[in-house]
């Protein structure tokens, strides 16, 4: 898997852009969570989709960044959690064990 690393509040501007083209998916990643690892763990050995961005957010090390998130795409915050975005927009969103590879790529299709 190819993270692209999310750190600051700007790239979240970046994002919304870059969506204009291609999805974009941000993980929320919670180092301290076990259901986290295991969702880490199950799309990083996934076949990654080429037409997708994926950035990675640890969100205990950028908290300020993660509830920019919550404001920016008017989701609540979830641990772990990922979302679509798709023309500046979340489109889909799904948290804990309903993370997979297959539903993202079906949700970025849609």
């Amino acid at each position: 898997m190819n993270w692209i690393l999310l750190h600051t509040e700007s790239q979240l501007e970046d994002i919304k852009i870059k969506s204009a083209d291609r999805p974009q998916v941000i993980f929320k990643h919670s180092t301290r969570c076990s259901t986290s690892a295991v969702v880490k763990g199950r799309l990083e050995r996934a076949k990654e989709p080429e037409a997708i961005d994926f950035y990675y957010l640890d969100l205990l090390n950028y908290r300020p960044v993660s509830n920019r998130i919550s404001d920016v795409f008017r989701i609540d915050h979830q641990s772990p959690q990922v979302l679509l975005i798709r023309n500046g927009e979340c489109v889909y969103d799904e948290s804990h064990m309903g993370i997979t590879m297959d539903e993202i790529v079906n949700a970025a299709a849609a």
